[in-house]
C-alpha cells in the first residue's frame, strides 16, 4: 500500500501544480504582456517539442532501464523552474521561456511517472487511486489555494507542494529495470499501437473539450447561475474521485482488454443524452461526466502497459502523453467549428461530438486485426 500511496501522491501534487500555475495564474499573468494568440501558439509549440524530446528520452531510458532516474531528474527540474518563475515577474518574455521549459520538463516527468506503473501487481488500483487523488488535489487547489495566493508566491507554494508530493515516489517506488533498444521506426510502423493511440485521441478530444467548455455549455443551455455551475463541476470532481477507485478495482478484476472499450460507449452515450437531460438532473450529469473522465485517465495508461511491449513502456507512454496535449487543441477547434456550422446550437453540437467516440471505437476494433 505504501507504493500505491506514493504513486497517488505524485498525481495529487501534479494536478495542484497544473490547476494553479498552468490553468490559472500564469495564463492570467502572461496575457497582460503577450497577445493571447501568441501565448497559445508558444504553448502549443511546447507540446510538440515535449513530444519530440520525450521520444528520444523514452528511447534512451528504455535502452538503459533508468526510468526512475529520469522521473526524479525531471520532477526536480520542474520544481526548480517553477521556483524560478517567482523571481521573473518583471521579465515577462523570460518568464514565458522559463514556463515553456518547465512545461517540457513537467511532461517528461509525467511520462516516466506513468512508466513506473510497470512494477505494480495491481496496476488498476494504483492508476485509479492516482486519478482519484488527482481530482482531490485539483479541488483543494481551486477551492482553498487559488483565492488566497498571488504572483510570485504561487510559484513557490505550488513548486514546493509538487516537490514534496513527489518525494515519496523518489524513495518508495522501484525502478522497472527492463532494457531494450527501441527502434522508433518500428514503433511508428506498429499499426496496432498507432491505431490504438488514434482511438484514445478520439476520447481525449471529447474529454478535454468537456473540461474546457462545460461551464459555458451549462450557462448557455440551462441558464445556470455561477453558483449552480460550481455545484455541477464539484459533482464532476466527486464522480472523478469515485470513478478512479471504481475503474481501478474493475481493471484489476477484469483484463484491460475488456474494460478499455467501455470508454467509447460511456462517452458516446453521455454526449447523446446530455442535450436532452432535464434541468433537475444536471447534477447527475456532472457526476457521470467525472466518472467517465476517470475511466479514460485510469484505464488508458494501464491498457498501453498491458497490451504493448513493456520494455518499450517509456517510449510508448510518450505517445499517450501527446494525445492528452494534442486533444486540447483539436477538440476545441472541432467544437468551435461545430458551433459555427450549427449557428451556436449547443445541444446539436454536443450530439455531433458523439461521432468521435463512435469512430474511435471502430478504429479500436480495426486495430485488433494487427499484432504488435
Amino acid at each position: 500500500m505504501k507504493k500505491i500511496l506514493s504513486f497517488s501522491l505524485f498525481d495529487t501534487g501534479e494536478t495542484i501544480l497544473g490547476a494553479l500555475v498552468y490553468s490559472v495564474f500564469f495564463p492570467l499573468y502572461i496575457t497582460k504582456y503577450v497577445d493571447p494568440k501568441i501565448y497559445s501558439y508558444v504553448y502549443s509549440f511546447t507540446f510538440l517539442l515535449s513530444f519530440l524530446f520525450a521520444l528520444q528520452l523514452g528511447k534512451y531510458v528504455d535502452r538503459t532501464g533508468k526510468r526512475k532516474e529520469g522521473f526524479i531528474v525531471f520532477a526536480t527540474l520542474t520544481t526548480i523552474l517553477c521556483f524560478s518563475l517567482g523571481f521573473l515577474e518583471s521579465m515577462p518574455i523570460l518568464s514565458l521561456i522559463v514556463f515553456s521549459l518547465m512545461s517540457i520538463a513537467h511532461q517528461q516527468s509525467f511520462v516516466f511517472y506513468n512508466s513506473l506503473l510497470l512494477n505494480f501487481e495491481t496496476k488498476g488500483l494504483a492508476s485509479g487511486l492516482g486519478v482519484s487523488f488527482g481530482y482531490i488535489g485539483s479541488a483543494i487547489a481551486l477551492i482553498f489555494f487559488a483565492k488566497v495566493l498571488s504572483i510570485p508566491n504561487v510559484y513557490f507554494i505550488a513548486g514546493l507542494i509538487f516537490f514534496l508530493f513527489a518525494l515519496p515516489s523518489f524513495f518508495f517506488l522501484e525502478n522497472p529495470s527492463l532494457k531494450h533498444n527501441v527502434s522508433l521506426k518500428e514503433v511508428f510502423k506498429d499499426k496496432k499501437f498507432i491505431l490504438t493511440i488514434v482511438s484514445i485521441l478520439s476520447l481525449t478530444e471529447v474529454a478535454n473539450t468537456l473540461i474546457a467548455m462545460m461551464s459555458i455549455y451549462l450557462k448557455n443551455v440551462f441558464a445556470l447561475e455561477d453558483g449552480q455551475i460550481y455545484k455541477v463541476i464539484g459533482l464532476s470532481a466527486v464522480g472523478g474521485i469515485v470513478g478512479g477507485i471504481f475503474w481501478g478495482k474493475v481493471l484489476d478484476k477484469f483484463s484491460s482488454d475488456k474494460v478499455f472499450p467501455l470508454g467509447f460507449f460511456l462517452w458516446a452515450g453521455f454526449l447523446i443524452v446530455l442535450p436532452v437531460v432535464h434541468r433537475d438532473l444536471i447534477l447527475v450529469a456532472g457526476f457521470v461526466a467525472g466518472f467517465s473522465l476517470a475511466h479514460l485517465w485510469t484505464v488508458s495508461r494501464v491498457y498501453i502497459i498491458s497490451k504493448f511491449p513493456q520494455e518499450e513502456v517509456s517510449t510508448r507512454m510518450s505517445f499517450l502523453s501527446l494525445t492528452e496535449r494534442l486533444a486540447s487543441t483539436t477538440g476545441l477547434f472541432i467544437w468551435g467549428t461545430l458551433l459555427f456550422i450549427t449557428q451556436d446550437n449547443y445541444r446539436l453540437s454536443a450530439i455531433l461530438m458523439s461521432v468521435f467516440p463512435v469512430l474511435g471505437f471502430f478504429v479500436f476494433l480495426y486495430s485488433k486485426r494487427f499484432s504488435t
